[in-house]
């Protein structure tokens, strides 16, 4: 399981914890250092509440030819099955794609105030794989007028517009407006409020028309056998659907559902199983593309096992149906790809982690009964990304902890990984402003700046390669989606946060020299309490609960500290002139506190505790104080910075000798419009309406 989008997760925020500036990228380039940022309305790279960053690929340059050649076919695999996802978060989703993108690359009229209005529409479009909000779920209407679209579609020349057969012009043209200008219509990509039913709800394309949730989880609930031991993730690779009254599962496949794209991906594979760094890889790769031809999810969790076994070599992959946060009932997986680079020296430093995953079992808060005996299979790595599709971009995890099955993890182990070189760009485009507006005092920001870098690294290795890796389910209790619901995406984030802040705080990192002092602890404390109480805020809009849940998950873990911490003034909260700070006056106390919320949550998944899963998550992680939200609004509008970032990805040339044979690979940059364009050109391989 991963920190998202970011995971907007702990990324804008938690490197340092402080929202970035307006990135220099143009300034650079043009050799104009120094220079302040351009604003937003001039600087492509800016717009609506995003930022697109690039991040440095240039390990790639450091492989064999060999491995370059891997790497440009796993590459052109990932990306072959990028449009899965826009498939998957909406059904209309790739009929507004062809149609944006004819507009945008054909229409020459007027490129004035309502055409920069469309330019953001589209870059909003792209960056969240569809017409809902990468982070908030809700769908973002344009700003531009209804006239201009049907202007622009009637004034463009030779546009292949993506029209049903015997439609008009303008009959797709109304119903295009429907589809983009109704607020109300599937308004939410991912419903998750309590008490309605999240399936029929939820706009994303997971189910079909007419699923509901109680039907879905029964569904997958009759495919179960009582008491397994290794439990298949029924429902992971497929659309749930109705078919003359009965349920029907539409299985992503050669030949099936997203069958264009699956055989780009098996052609690629099979390049790249040719040119395999060693047996255990290729063989990991032969399984994948089983798994691709079949749909068959026995296949998919051998391959897993096979994966997490192969630790040798330079260059690792993911690739499939991954993450299930984007199902409010939890059983659909993501279509997403990550393409890896091994950062030795990184990963060397932090090798100590993975070997030391016995004692943080041992010595943690959860009771005894809930604890491992024996830990095992737990890799760990730094790794520098070199191409990301699907899920994975434009806005991208920081750390991975896979495979998700919790048999697997328990018997033969996971991979956790860490984005090194996602991570230092958006060090590097951090700035100062949030820190010194919403934290109280100078000592508290000058630890921040010193350590803050280091703590948020700890903090994702601790909750990717120890927390996600930590704890047993009791014997006869059901997988968390099943016995949590769902609830357990959030408690199991919640969990690993806990793992994370219960040890940053531990002279034990310090002893095995991976920081300095517990200075780096305070400093993530300070961070993460001022995320889960305030700074978060920012990404909603006013009114608005959490639905996401990582932020359900950071939010549940401060404000719960918050309240336990009242009786002991571990956490203060102070006003000063209209400002609202949160002050943590007792480190160790607070340290203590953690551990005792992560008992707790390790008990509800451990004994399948709905009830109380529900009275956690409900009580602290998901209403919003709309007094203070509306403070952290008005405080951070005057900072403008933009809350959530993303990245265009390297453009990888391959080189061919005369022979035909690989030569080499060049990492090249490319302009976000510019690789948006090139991608729906070069990789149109799901249809409209699949």
């Amino acid at each position: 399981m991963k920190k998202i989008y970011l995971i907007a997760a702990l990324i804008g925020f938690s490197n340092l914890v402080i929202a970035q500036e307006l990135p220099h990228e143009k300034q650079q380039q043009e050799g104009n250092q120094g220079l302040l940022p351009l604003p937003p309305h001039l600087d492509p790279n800016v717009f609506a509440d995003l930022k697109v960053l690039t991040y440095d690929a240039s390990s790639i340059n450091e492989l064999t030819v060999k491995q370059k050649e891997l790497v440009y076919y796993l590459s052109q695999a990932a990306l072959s099955g990028r449009e899965i996802i826009y498939a998957q978060n909406y059904k209309h989703n790739i009929l507004i794609k062809r149609t944006l993108e004819e507009l945008y690359a054909k229409y020459e009229g007027d490129k004035g105030g309502e055409w920069m209005l469309f330019d953001t529409y589209v870059k909003r479009f792209w960056f969240s794989n569809g017409i809902h909000h990468h982070y908030a779920e809700k769908k973002f209407v344009p700003e531009f007028p209804q006239e201009f679209l049907r202007h622009m579609i009637n004034e463009t020349p030779n546009l292949n517009l993506p029209k049903e057969k015997g439609e008009t012009d303008d009959q797709f043209i109304e119903r295009i407006v429907t589809i983009l200008f109704d607020e109300s219509l599937d308004a939410k990509k991912v419903v998750k409020d309590k008490g309605v039913d999240k399936v029929a709800l939820s706009a994303n394309n997971y189910y079909g028309d007419g699923v509901t949730e109680e039907e879905a989880i029964a569904h997958y609930a009759k495919m179960g056998k009582p008491g397994d031991k290794t439990p298949v993730e029924y429902g992971l690779n497929s659309r749930l659907v109705k078919k003359n009254g009965k349920l029907v599962d539409l299985v992503y496949k050669s030949g099936g559902l997203y069958g264009t794209a699956m055989d780009e991906m098996i052609f690629w594979l099979k390049k790249a199983k040719d040119v395999a760094e060693n047996p255990a890889q290729a063989k990991h790769i032969a399984m994948l593309i089983e798994y691709f031809k079949t749909g068959d999810l026995k296949q998919w969790d051998a391959t897993n096992i096979n994966w997490v076994n192969s630790t040798e070599g330079d260059i690792d992959f993911i690739l499939g149906f991954i993450e299930v946060y984007g199902d409010a009932i939890g059983y659909k997986g993501a279509f997403e790809g990550v393409i890896q680079v091994n950062d030795k020296e990184a990963s060397k430093r932090m090798e100590v982690l993975s070997k030391n995953a016995q004692y943080f079992e041992d010595n943690s808060s959860i009771m005894p009964e809930h604890k491992k005996a024996n830990v095992v299979g737990v890799s760990y790595r730094v790794i520098n990304a070199a191409m990301e599709s699907g899920d994975a971009a434009p806005a991208t995890p920081i750390g991975v902890n896979l495979p998700n099955s919790n048999w697997i993890r328990s018997t033969h182990g996971s991979k956790s990984i860490s984005l090194g070189n996602i991570v230092e760009a958006y060090n590097a485009a951090g700035g100062s402003s949030s820190l010194n507006e919403f934290y109280y005092d100078q000592a508290t920001r000058d630890r921040i700046v010193a350590h803050g870098k280091l703590g948020s690294k700890m903090h994702t290795a601790m909750h990717e390669v120890i927390g996600h890796a930590s704890g047993k389910i009791n014997d006869g209790v059901g997988t968390p989606k099943e016995t949590l619901k769902n609830y357990s995406n959030t408690l199991e984030e919640a969990r690993a946060d806990l793992v994370a802040l219960y040890y940053i705080y531990d002279s034990k990192l310090v002893k095995l020299g991976l920081m300095p002092s517990l200075e780096v602890g305070m400093a993530e404390f300070d961070t993460y309490i001022a995320n889960g109480m305030m700074l978060q805020l920012s990404r909603l809009d006013l009114g608005e609960n959490i639905e996401e849940d990582h932020m359900r998950n950071r939010q549940l873990n401060a404000s719960w500290a918050y309240e336990k911490g009242l009786k002991d003034n571990v956490i203060e909260k102070k006003v000063i002139e209209g400002k609202t700070y949160f002050v943590i006056n007792d480190y160790a106390k607070l340290r203590v506190i953690f551990g005792d919320l992560l008992k707790e949550i390790q008990r509800i998944k451990s004994e399948g505790d709905y009830a109380a899963a529900e009275a956690l998550v409900e009580g602290y992680g998901v209403k919003v104080d709309q007094e203070l939200h509306q403070e952290v609004i008005k405080r951070y509008e005057s900072l403008k910075l933009a809350p959530y970032s993303g990245f265009v990805q390297p453009k990888l040339v391959p080189e061919f000798d005369a022979k035909g044979d690989f030569k080499n690979l060049k990492v090249e940059k490319e302009g976000y419009v510019e690789q948006m364009l090139r991608f729906g050109k070069e990789y149109p391989f799901v249809n409209v309406g699949e």
